[in-house]
């Protein structure tokens, strides 16, 4: 399968947007991921949340923003997520 000009590859790697609920950390934030999920039996939407630590590099991100990761290899015990992109400061 080629890639068609202007189109990146699909990796295959998982890639979650979030927002920040910590960036204390040197190079890690700490992104809340949040989904809505189709009750089988009530059918009402229930709202499901994780957080999860993704590397970034360079630290710019803050709290509040709303980011990009990605599925990275492990760099630490817990942090297996890779800061993508900022989609949106926050205001």
């Amino acid at each position: 399968m080629e890639a068609v000009a202007g189109q990146k590859k699909s990796t295959g790697k998982k890639v979650f947007t979030g927002e920040v609920v910590s960036d204390k950390m040197a190079k890690t934030i700490v992104v809340k991921i949040t989904t809505r999920k189709l009750h089988r039996l009530y059918k009402k939407y229930v709202t499901h949340s994780k957080k999860v630590k993704a590397h970034d590099e360079k630290n710019e991100a803050h709290v509040g923003d709303t980011v990009r990761i990605v599925e990275a290899r492990p760099m630490s015990k817990e942090k297996r997520w890779r800061l993508q992109e900022i989609v949106e400061r926050a205001k």
